[in-house]
């Protein structure tokens, strides 16, 4: 068993590293977590989003 851990500042990064892994990696995931977090620095408002697939 692996994971493979993605963490974007964008929801639709995220997306697209995700399907971009899936597509060139022959595997079977085993499960997917999802989880988004904000963070505010000097008036700016910071995302975080990240998943964690595992898999064989």
């Amino acid at each position: 068993m692996k994971v493979k851990i993605f963490d974007e500042e964008h929801e639709k990064d995220l997306e697209t590293s995700i399907n971009t892994f899936l597509s060139e990696n022959d595997i079977e995931v085993i499960d997917i977590k999802f989880s988004t977090s904000t963070a505010t620095f000097a008036d700016e408002q910071i995302y975080c989003f990240t998943a964690m697939i595992i898999y064989y």
